[in-house]
This record gives structure tokens, C-alpha cells and sequence, in this order.
């Protein structure tokens, strides 16, 4: 039985493509927002059709057949063409509907994300934009999975773990900024008026650190200063850390961004760094997905979003 174009639809191949990313029916029915048995009856209908079957069970998951995994393989190219298609027919009418899925780090809900939702708002009312909030490697796994159109992530220098390097293979990785990082001192402290501060000047300090990824970078930047921080308290909330040097039990090394969320405190000071170390924001997107005009309008509203409010400049 022979194969024909007919037999196949871009709902079928986000199906198949959303088993192969998530190994279960019913993961894959919850990222596509359906009903497990939805999914499931199409399947049949699809398998009917092609004369194969597209998944075997396999313990308590499926897999995919030989079929499947041919489906699967093509499945973003088409699915994103479509997309493509779609959304030059929606350009012509002026960019009047259209749907953006946004991921975006905990910092730049209160930063950036704000002032893009508004930028896109006044200038483009007629195209949606959903929000999700994800640390970058779910973030950019989003974007893999096409539960997201575009991700705003971050990066640091030397991260052995960054998540832009093997899991953003094949997507549009483009870095936007330069997030300084800045220490925060308590406002009596001893470096409290000078204009940089190095790392080594505060080798005898209590630390408060933030989340893992950020620890980490902490770290790499101390080692490099021949010292091992002695970490007193950790928490992923920038407010607290903030609020924890502002009390005097301790100094913190913290993104920009993350300063500008965590709002004014007067029983602190912030400095940079003598190296002037720094993370950079990225926007990931799928590549080609420029082609659809609101995820293109979208990306251009966040490039052109200025980013000296957040201490941020221009990556060349």
C-alpha cells in the first residue's frame, strides 16, 4: 500500500513529534493541550491510513516504529513551513492575529518581559503573547519541544553546562546584552565607596548565594581569584539576598537584572566588579521561525527594547 501526501497533516506530525519528545501519550496529549484519548484515537486514524503502526508500547511509555521515527524527523521542518506559511497569509492582513509562546528566567519577569508585552501591546494589539516562566535549559527544551516560540535565557562565561551549547543544536541562539554582574555590599562596609571592587578584597566575607547555575559561576570567578567563598546562606530569591546583605550577614555577587528585580534597598550598595564579569542574554528561537511574521515582529520588539534601563549594553 502506497503513501500518499493525502495520508498525512501537520496535526499528525506534531502528534508523533510530541511523543518522540515527551515517550508517553498522555505527556505528549498534555503538552499539545489535548485529552489523552483524543490523542490516542488519532493515532489509530493515522495508523488506518498509512497501513503501519506509528508507536509500540514499550513497558508503561510507546515508542515510536520505524514509521514514527520517520514522521518524527520531518516533522519540525514541515510543522515550521507551515507555520511559515500561515503567518505570511496573517502579514497581509496587517499583522491583525497572531500568537507568540514566550519563556522567560524569573529576573526578567519583573524586567524585561514587562516592557515587551507593552512595547508589543501598543504597537501590534491584534497579536497574543503567552508567558511561561523557565530557567534557561527548560527554557530552550520548550523551544525544541515547539511549546514555545521564543526564549529569553542567559549564559555565563566558561559554564560547562550551559544549555545554548548540544541542547540548542539547530535552533537560532542570538545573544542581545551584556548583564553585568555587580556586587552587593552592605551599605556600612568597608568597600562601600570604592568605584570596582575585586573578588580577592572579599575573600574573608560570609557569601549569600543565588540558584545553581549562578553558584556555579560564583565559583568559577573565586577560584580564578585563589579563593574558596565560605557560602552562608543560599536562596533563589533575589529579594532575600538583598535584603540579607542589607541586614549585614553577608555580601553577594548578582546579575543586573536581578538587582533591578529585587527593587531599591537603602542598606546596600552596588559595585562592579574590577573585571567587569558579566552573563549575557540570549533569545532562542527556532531556526527559520523568523519567517513567521509575529514571532519576527516579537523578536524585533525584544532587540529593540533599550537596555540601558537594566545596565545593559549591546553585545557585538
Amino acid at each position: 500500500m502506497a503513501v500518499s501526501l493525502d495520508d498525512l497533516d501537520s496535526h499528525s506530525l506534531r502528534v508523533v513529534r510530541a511523543i518522540a519528545d515527551h515517550g508517553s501519550i498522555t505527556r505528549a496529549a498534555d503538552a499539545l493541550g489535548y485529552s489523552q484519548p483524543a490523542i490516542s484515537q488519532h493515532l489509530k486514524r493515522l495508523e488506518a491510513r498509512l497501513g503501519m503502526p506509528v508507536v509500540t508500547r514499550a513497558g508503561r511509555g510507546v515508542r515510536l516504529t520505524e514509521a514514527g521515527r520517520v514522521l518524527a524527523r520531518h516533522a519540525t521542518t514541515v510543522t515550521t513551513a507551515l507555520d511559515a506559511a500561515a503567518g505570511e497569509l496573517a502579514d497581509l492582513h496587517g499583522l491583525r492575529s497572531g500568537r507568540v509562546r514566550l519563556a522567560a528566567f524569573p529576573s526578567a519577569s519583573s524586567t524585561i518581559v514587562p516592557r515587551l508585552l507593552r512595547t508589543m501591546g501598543a504597537a501590534h494589539p491584534g497579536v497574543t503573547i503567552t508567558y511561561t516562566e523557565a530557567e534557561p535549559p527548560e527554557a530552550v527544551a520548550a523551544v525544541r519541544a515547539q511549546t514555545a516560540d521564543l526564549a529569553i535565557t542567559f549564559s555565563y562565561p566558561g559554564d560547562r553546562v550551559d544549555p545554548h551549547r548540544e541542547s540548542a543544536r539547530g535552533l537560532a541562539v542570538v545573544p542581545v546584552w551584556r548583564d553585568e554582574m555587580l556586587l552587593v555590599l552592605p551599605a556600612g562596609h568597608r568597600l562601600a565607596d570604592a568605584e570596582v571592587v575585586d573578588l580577592a578584597d572579599l575573600a574573608d566575607e560570609s557569601w549569600i548565594a543565588g540558584c545553581p547555575r549562578c553558584r556555579g559561576h560564583l565559583l568559577e570567578l573565586t577560584d580564578a581569584r585563589d579563593f574558596v567563598p565560605r557560602i552562608a546562606y543560599e536562596t533563589d530569591n533575589f529579594v532575600a539576598v538583598v535584603s540579607m546583605v542589607a541586614e549585614g550577614v553577608g555580601v553577594a555577587l548578582i546579575p543586573s537584572l536581578a538587582v533591578g528585580s529585587a527593587g531599591r534597598n537603602d542598606g546596600v550598595v552596588v559595585r562592579p566588579t574590577v573585571n567587569h564579569d558579566h552573563r549575557t542574554i540570549n533569545l532562542v528561537g527556532a531556526a527559520g521561525a523568523d519567517a513567521v511574521p509575529a514571532i519576527a515582529t516579537t523578536a524585533s520588539a525584544m532587540l529593540g527594547l533599550d537596555g540601558a534601563a537594566w545596565s545593559l549594553t549591546s553585545v557585538s
